[in-house]
């Protein structure tokens, strides 16, 4: 794969348009306003993989949003490689902290990206990564270098738990059989630092409610005598971590696993910048789970964090009244063996049970899923470690990820096969966030560290 270089080079101002093209399409799976907008993405796709080589591309119905499957078979006595992405992306709020508008990609420079990064609500998480897999399809059928069998399964509900996916895997067996999945939906530590993610937490996401009186209420006539929902809300909230920042839900801690100090000495090899990222993120100080790095607090340690909080009268002035109900809603990431349905069990009890009489309680479970580590004596895991140093000219650092991809476990249950994440953003690139971007040396790099993916696993599989 020696003219993969001329080849990226030759092509990269249209593989840059074709990306920009598609994050141009507000395709925010959360929102049924863009209901129309996710069908048109999964078109577009399902265009992009037959351009690229694919024999045969469909797109699957499902309860909800559509599922694009692609596949290039061209012999059966050789491997399979299932590539999994996902076509919808994040709401873009709050929008007034975006520096251009979020569907209107823009490349701009950034002391991380001196070479320039594409701006746009799903740059990087996934539509960036997501679409390198497509260029090196097409890379690899253009130039007679696929050496092995492949297929895509692209989705459009990741950013809503990837609500169908679960009954379309399990429908699909066959379809889907595999000898290795590949994904791009993480990232690395550096751009001189090449890392691959050998482990992702699980997730548990609920909706709470408390409710008082039977309507808002004048908080001078009922002030002091009816209980406000929303200071009873955020003192139940504050009592689910202790002062060391330990959770303290009974039981949640029951299935956690202490990693040795030999495998923490491990971890802390990877170059962290304590005061780098406190400036990155403006903050005086770290925060969290006393007895953990900064690392460890966000990879192997779970964690319980409100994700939005509301009632009463938020708007313009003053309206003086005691709020009938009050919401949060709240995630918890969770580490391997941690299961996500015995944890919202737990907190749905717990939760239930410290709210105090004069008020009723109801927790909505969401969505969640499992932990997972990937061995790194595989075969998938080798194949990625020969890609990336043969790009970067140094081997990858296996990391932890504090990410969730739920449905990484459901693979493994599902299909028998081994994940490999192949992530290719940054820490900076504010995923989730306003002003999330994506490198266009990490966009092409990854186009150019996927074929050769291909090539070492293919020639390890046959050993």
């Amino acid at each position: 794969m020696k003219n993969i270089s001329t080849y990226i080079e030759n092509n990269k101002d249209r593989f840059i348009n074709e990306l920009i093209e598609l994050l141009k399409v507000p395709s925010v799976s959360a929102d049924s306003a863009y209901k129309d907008d996710v069908l048109k993405t999964s078109e577009i796709v399902k265009t992009r993989l037959e351009e690229a080589g694919c024999d045969h591309v469909e797109i699957c119905k499902t309860d909800g949003h559509p599922i694009v499957y692609g596949e290039k078979i061209i012999d059966k006595s050789l491997p399979t490689v299932l590539v999994y992405g996902h076509y919808d992306v994040q709401p873009a709020d709050p929008i007034e902290l975006w520096t251009s508008p979020p569907f209107e990609p823009v490349i701009k420079t950034t002391e991380t990206h001196p070479e320039g990064a594409i701006f746009a609500r799903g740059a990087c998480d996934d539509k960036g990564q997501m679409y390198m897999h497509v260029k090196a399809m097409e890379f690899m059928t253009k130039n007679n270098e696929l050496p092995c069998n492949v297929k895509f399964m692209i989705e459009g509900e990741e950013e809503v738990g990837s609500v169908n996916l679960a009954t379309f895997v399990k429908n699909n067996h066959e379809k889907l059989k595999n000898d290795v999945i590949l994904i791009s939906d993480t990232g690395m530590i550096a751009k001189d630092v090449p890392s691959i993610t050998t482990g992702l937490r699980g997730l548990s996401y609920v909706e709470v409610e408390v409710t008082g009186p039977n309507r808002d209420l004048h908080s001078g006539l009922y002030g002091g005598a009816v209980a406000n929902p929303i200071n009873i809300l955020t003192k139940m909230i504050a009592s689910l971590h202790d002062e060391n920042n330990h959770i303290t839900i009974p039981g949640f801690y029951d299935r956690v696993e202490e990693l040795s100090t030999e495998e923490r000495a491990q971890m802390a090899k990877a170059p962290f910048n304590l005061d780098n990222y406190k400036k990155a993120l403006d903050i005086d100080a770290v925060y969290g789970e006393a007895g953990y790095t900064t690392n460890e607090r966000n990879s192997i340690r779970p964690t319980l964090d409100v994700n939005g909080i509301w009632g009463g009268y938020t708007g313009e002035g003053a309206k003086t009244v005691i709020a009938s109900k009050a919401f949060a809603k709240i995630s918890m990431r969770l580490v391997p063996n941690q299961d996500w349905k015995e944890i919202t069990e737990l907190f749905q009890k717990h939760f239930e049970n410290i709210a105090p009489e004069a008020v009723t309680v109801k927790v909505k479970p969401h969505h969640g899923g499992q932990g997972y580590v990937t061995p790194i004596d595989s075969i998938g895991y080798q194949a990625a470690s020969k890609a990336y140093t043969d790009t970067f000219g140094q081997t990858p650092i296996p990391q932890r990820s504090g990410g969730s991809i739920p449905i990484v476990s459901l693979f493994e249950d599902e299909l028998q096969s081994k994940t490999i994440l192949m992530g290719f953003g940054l820490d900076s690139d504010a995923i989730h966030s306003p002003n999330e971007h994506f490198g266009i040396w990490n966009y092409l790099k990854g186009i150019e560290t996927i074929p050769m993916f291909y090539k070492h696993f293919t020639a390890l599989f046959k050993k």
